[in-house]
């Protein structure tokens, strides 16, 4: 039985590689899963109020479906050989969302708070589609269905405070 050559070194041939700016653009959607992750748990933690258990479990959707996701970019960016980098510190120092106060927090400003976290995630999301599909399509679906559910859990938690026929979202080009 001969014995390996721990000496040689391994080649791989990949069909595609990400350039680095499509790494950059993944890397930021990959922190601020991981943050969304982290803020729906903290509001999850702390949230008090009125519709507290209704409000306490959408948010376990939400930490549920940013982990999910943050794993599923972490591992399509190492499946195009970028290094992910999902580290605390990097988070704190890359993630696009609005800080989540540290105390408790009433229902209400917990739907404007989460609802606002969900929407900067999206905003990433939209942000670099476009320029993630012309470099990569099979990723570029990754992060449409992201979007899509992303977007889903925000008009859902946002539904607890509107007002019907009187506090709808500001059209663009009305």
């Amino acid at each position: 039985m001969s014995a390996v050559d721990t000496t040689a070194t391994h080649t791989a041939h990949p069909p595609f590689t990400a350039s680095a700016k499509m790494a950059e653009q993944l890397q930021q959607l990959h922190v601020d899963l991981i943050d969304l992750h982290i803020v729906g748990k903290q509001a999850h933690w702390n949230v008090v109020g009125k519709n507290f258990r209704d409000l306490h479990l959408q948010l376990d959707e939400v930490v549920d479906a940013a982990r999910e996701f943050s794993d599923t970019v972490a591992e399509r960016m190492r499946a195009i050989y970028i290094t992910p980098d999902g580290r605390i510190k990097t988070v704190a120092a890359q993630s696009s969302l609005p800080e989540f106060p540290a105390d408790e927090v009433d229902t209400t400003e917990t739907v404007d708070l989460i609802t606002g976290a969900l929407y900067a995630v999206a905003a990433t999301a939209r942000r670099i589609h476009d320029d993630v599909d012309a470099e990569d399509p099979t990723t570029a679906d990754i992060i449409h269905n992201i979007l899509e559910r992303i977007e889903q859990l925000a008009w859902m938690i946002d539904a607890e405070n509107r007002v019907a026929n009187q506090s709808l979202p500001r059209q663009r080009n009305a």
